[in-house]
């Protein structure tokens, strides 16, 4: 079994809080991470206890054996008003370990936000690093902690396409080929997407959704133009949205902010849109080969997309605050990525290239000049060494995610 990088945290959180939810897309390995733990396992798809916990929730929650796992906990939201009170009476740290497909604390009829009493993690699909048997590593770290040119990099360029076309799905790291993922994705987008969209959306038009569905995956690493996507699928501005905000809830889309330096230059405020997976998006745009990728239109979006999604995962793994945004201003100066932790600042350029230039850094030497000289700025690029190109630039390969 591949080791997760979220273990020690989990464990961790379970000794400080008396509810620790578990959060992520299905298919992720949340129910394989937690049912190897010591404790009550009750998973909500067993309807007899889906039936006993509507009947009697309070009744439920006291007598079940603590401490427990409630698993698909969507589907049985109605139960955190009894967890607290159950919490707010006999709480012990640990009791309560909730997991979850989709972002229960947002739910439009879920008002109980366990606030003050529970920790929200998320388990994200397998981050490359744990694909490669290195869960203990954190290359956004390392960017901020170490010299950059004393940084390792491993794993070859193959690997780092096969990374990015199977994405981090288990199931689909694990298929032996490209027609296999193929039949995988089709199956997950239908089978498990549509499905929680349905339970937690009031879902009236299934053939609007899909619809709108092709049109916005598509646009990952673009800035979100909701009028275009509205016009383009024939649909209300309500809905669009609507849809945007179910998507996000069952972690197939993130929406990234962009950065405001100060009030008197005219920057952006749009957001950009990214699919959380690469394989996925890969799979919706038709590419199942290193070959289609190479020749693809779309090949700078998918490696941007298979950064951003790997930049989340370290993020959230991590035990720093680390904020994350995009620049753009009006005149078009464009920075993929602006991480800063503590006031150090990060800028990241993705370029899908095996070469870089110095005009590679041209919009992070302004933003150097312009809001932050102590920003290091580093382009990221299909290659095998970290290249210092002048006073905190770098070039560094793509596969110090690796």
């Amino acid at each position: 079994m591949i080791k997760r990088t979220l273990t020690q945290k989990l464990m961790k959180a379970l000794d400080l809080s008396p509810v620790v939810l578990l959060v992520g897309a299905r298919q992720v390995g949340k129910t394989t991470l937690v049912r190897n733990l010591d404790r009550n396992y009750i998973v909500f798809d067993d309807v007899l206890q889906l039936n006993a916990a509507i009947n009697d929730p309070i009744g439920y929650i006291n007598s079940i054996k603590k401490p427990v796992t409630l698993d698909e906990i969507q589907k049985a939201s109605f139960l955190l008003s009894s967890i607290k009170l159950f919490v707010d009476k006999h709480g012990v740290f640990g009791d309560f370990l909730l997991t979850g497909s989709a972002n229960v604390l947002n739910l439009k009829n879920n008002q109980e936000t366990l606030a003050g009493r529970m920790v929200e993690l998320t388990l994200f699909p397998f981050s490359a690093k744990e694909k490669n048997r290195k869960p203990d590593e954190n290359p956004i770290l390392q960017l901020f902690d170490s010299n950059i040119t004393e940084i390792e990099v491993n794993g070859t360029t193959d690997l780092l396409y096969k990374f990015i076309l199977e994405g981090g799905y288990p199931l689909s790291f694990f298929k032996d080929s490209a027609e296999d993922r193929f039949i995988w994705f089709n199956s997950y987008i239908s089978t498990y997407i549509e499905r929680d969209i349905r339970t937690i959306g009031e879902l009236r038009d299934l053939d609007n959704f899909i619809r709108f569905y092709n049109v916005l995956f598509p646009r990952s690493a673009t800035l979100l133009n909701k009028s275009e996507i509205a016009k383009l699928t024939s649909l209300n501005m309500e809905t669009v949205e609507n849809y945007i905000s179910l998507l996000e809830k069952v972690y197939q889309i993130a929406l990234l902010r962009p950065y405001f330096a100060n009030v008197s230059k005219r920057f952006v405020k749009t957001p950009k849109i990214y699919v959380t997976d690469s394989g996925i998006f890969c799979h919706i745009i038709g590419i199942r080969t290193k070959e289609d990728l190479l020749k693809s239109d779309y090949k700078g979006a998918v490696f941007e997309t298979f950064v951003f999604s790997e930049i989340i995962k370290h993020i959230s793994y991590s035990d720093r605050i680390i904020d994350l945004w995009f620049y753009r201003t009006h005149d078009k100066k464009e920075i993929d990525f602006i991480l800063e932790s503590y006031g150090q600042k990060i800028a990241i350029e993705v370029k899908a290239a095996q070469t870089v230039y110095t005009e590679d850094f041209k919009h992070i030497v302004d933003f150097q000049k312009h809001i932050d000289p102590g920003t290091i700025g580093i382009v990221l690029y299909i290659g095998d060494s970290v290249v210092p190109f002048g006073k905190n630039l770098y070039a560094v390969p793509i596969n110090i995610f690796l």
